[in-house]
């Protein structure tokens, strides 16, 4: 069996990276979605779910150094279970973690690009030169 998820939302905070016990890197990237529409009442509605996504070795240098606050990204993975918890107004709330196994961003600084775990690659197809092929500068996608 195979389940996977696709965000798209903005990022709630820059990322944060650190390191598993293993020495790979991991950056935890905190994504917001959001949906609006009209109610029968004609009002107009808005809700937001968040999400705490885990992104692995060079994907996470990679989403680490060019992903900020505020960005939007596409985020493919794997969902976790859920944790539940009670909040301090005894509010029912979950936990909802993904895996993530490919970022795009859509922000400004990174139109379009795809990221995937292994190797760069433009939404086009086209492969990416690596950090080392451009000098090290610039974007390496």
């Amino acid at each position: 069996m195979y389940q996977q998820i696709t965000l798209v939302g903005n990022l709630g905070n820059d990322p944060e990276l650190r390191h598993a016990p293993n020495g790979d890197p991991v950056t935890n990237l905190r994504v917001a979605t959001s949906r609006s529409w009209t109610g029968a009442d004609g009002q107009r509605q808005e809700k937001t779910v968040w999400f705490d996504v885990s992104v692995w070795r060079r994907l996470a240098e990679t989403c680490n150094q060019y992903l900020s606050k505020g960005e939007r990204v596409l985020v493919i993975g794997e969902l976790d279970e859920p944790a539940v918890w009670t909040d301090a107004n005894g509010n029912a709330r979950a936990d909802l973690k993904v895996q993530a196994r490919t970022v795009r961003f859509l922000g400004s600084r990174g139109q379009g690009n795809v990221v995937s775990e292994g190797q760069a690659t433009y939404a086009n197809g086209q492969h990416a030169p690596s950090p080392s092929s451009n000098g090290g500068e610039g974007i390496p996608f």
